[in-house]
């Protein structure tokens, strides 16, 4: 597969990440060839990008022509819509999993694989969506679509390092999606420093806020989760992926309200 991948050109494996991490219609414009969908992370947070653009953009202008409170609802709405709430049905089966799996690997990543969702799981997404709405409302318009401008790669490329420090926990006919991401080189290793740390290190300079609390606390929280998931179930899934994800980008938010 790696000979596969690197005899295609550099705007498939882009092209796979926007198709696999967004719900609009690359696919109608090009199709990359099935193997570019093992490095799709390495553009994880490429794709953030549009992602966290649409969701900054819907809540910086809607909150022109409508009250804060629905702006900032409509925002995370639209970026449901646009991921395909890829990512919370991640969060969704990783509390599910862990929540209701004890310590038994095997029930664990069962529990995940199941289509339908528990009660750790509908309990977990309204307690997220709830901070994660509460946590805009305490910025500004300008400020919070400014920081999820940044949150949104910055997490992705956190998170994308989950592929890099341990195994994929299944094997690879048993995915989801039947692929399974090959470990990132040093070359895609700063293709991925460079999507995710731009925006971030844009906006700390022009917010003037603590560089040193927005970049780690986010990294001990990547840090702590997989450290949770290396001692379950000795190895990450796409739901792992999607949870952490949202998980680390919560405590951006978080963290620049106690600013």
């Amino acid at each position: 597969m790696q000979i596969n991948i690197d005899r295609t050109h550099w705007y498939d494996r882009i092209w796979a990440a926007l198709i696999f991490f967004t719900r609009l219609p690359f696919w109608r414009l090009h199709q990359p060839p099935k193997e570019c969908y093992a490095t799709v992370v390495e553009h994880w947070p490429l794709a953030g990008w549009i992602t966290g653009g649409a969701m900054a953009a819907t809540l910086y202008f809607g909150s022109w022509y409508l009250p804060y409170m629905v702006a900032v609802l409509l925002a995370i709405v639209v970026r449901l819509l646009v991921t395909g709430a890829l990512h919370e049905d991640g969060l969704a089966d990783f509390l599910d999993g862990f929540g209701g799996g004890g310590s038994s690997r095997e029930r664990i990543l069962a529990i995940m694989k199941d289509s339908h969702i528990g009660t750790y799981g509908v309990i977990g997404l309204i307690c997220y969506e709830l901070l994660l709405a509460a946590s805009l409302l305490s910025m500004t318009p300008q400020l919070a679509a400014l920081t999820i401008l940044a949150a949104d790669p910055y997490s992705k490329m956190v998170t994308s390092q989950l592929i890099t420090m341990m195994p994929y926990a299944r094997r690879e006919e048993d995915a989801k999606n039947k692929t399974v991401y090959r470990k990132i080189s040093w070359q895609a290793g700063v293709g991925l420093a460079v999507q995710g740390l731009l925006p971030m290190a844009a906006y700390i300079w022009y917010t003037g806020i603590r560089w040193d609390l927005i970049i780690f606390i986010p990294a001990l929280v990547m840090y702590f989760l997989y450290l949770l998931i290396w001692r379950k179930i000795h190895g990450y899934t796409g739901d792992c992926c999607g949870a952490v994800c949202l998980l680390v980008e919560l405590s951006v938010y978080l963290v620049v309200c106690t600013q």
